[in-house]
């Protein structure tokens, strides 16, 4: 028994202030197994309770939290235990500060991160635009948000992006988004024969919304064309560029049809000859 005693009370000494126990490093190691079992019990409870759609996001900030909660009972074991943790801290001071600039901005994509997983101001499968960047949200973590672009690339965005940056959210009011081509036919078209053909190529794609129908609209009397604008609506705005590619080539081709055309900018030059 008494060789146990001398064991447990081994003592390692880093100097003369910081010192630590065979029998605290055990103490240690218990409360961290006690804490740990805890919070899966509690975890287990909680999950219980959540709509699947919840528990993805609790499980992610709970990871987070689970890690504070893991360093405030090392400190109280120690701190019980006899051993100055207030010491430690000072000894290290430097180092921690040091370390905390380094991670300033990795706290503030976790922060970020767990606002909106609470929220829940971004969802999975969500058509976002930030910085002219458009891409549909395939997975949210605690400190970067992925999506996947246009043409099929990853962006990678941090999370304090959202708060810091404008943020579009193309889907967040549903899945249907309005769209708009605009296009310049020369003076002297016939303005409603214009309108007439541009509902007609929006009306004939099938990938534009019936209802509400398309519509066209007269912008204004440009420098060198008519500027028209044709306005519809579809179900899936991240395919928006490829519509709009398609009912281009269709409207190139029903203008040709019907000796419409769409002009290049012109200036008239006028030359005056000065006489003496």
């Amino acid at each position: 028994m008494g060789k146990i005693n001398s064991i447990l009370n081994y003592t390692f000494e880093f100097s003369d202030q910081v010192h630590i126990s065979v029998k605290a490093i055990l103490v240690v190691i218990f409360a961290f197994f006690i804490t740990n079992n805890l919070l899966r019990l509690i975890r287990k409870i909680i999950n219980k309770r959540l709509e699947e759609n919840d528990k993805g996001k609790f499980k992610t900030v709970f990871t987070f939290l689970r890690y504070f909660i893991y360093v405030f009972v090392i400190i109280i074991t120690l701190e019980s235990s006899g051993i100055e943790v207030s010491v430690l801290l000072a000894g290290s001071a430097a180092l921690l500060v040091g370390l905390g600039l380094g991670l300033q901005t990795l706290f503030q994509d976790v922060i970020s991160g767990i606002f909106i997983l609470l929220d829940k101001s971004l969802h999975v499968h969500d058509i976002i635009e930030v910085d002219g960047k458009i891409g549909r949200i395939f997975e949210i973590n605690l400190r970067t948000t992925r999506a996947v672009t246009i043409d099929n690339r990853v962006l990678i965005i941090p999370n304090h992006i959202f708060l810091t940056h404008s943020l579009f959210n193309w889907t967040q009011n549903g899945i249907e988004t309005t769209e708009a081509l605009n296009v310049g036919v020369a003076y002297g078209s016939d303005v409603e024969k214009v309108k007439q053909l541009l509902i007609e190529v929006a009306e004939q794609h099938p990938r534009v919304l019936k209802h509400p129908k398309p519509d066209v609209l007269f912008m204004e009397f440009a420098d060198s064309a008519l500027q028209f604008r044709l306005i519809f609506n579809i179900n899936n705005s991240f395919t928006q560029l490829k519509i709009k590619s398609d009912l281009r080539f269709e409207i190139d081709k029903k203008f040709r049809e019907h000796k419409i055309q769409i002009p290049f900018p012109q200036r008239d030059v006028h030359v005056f000859k000065r006489t003496e």
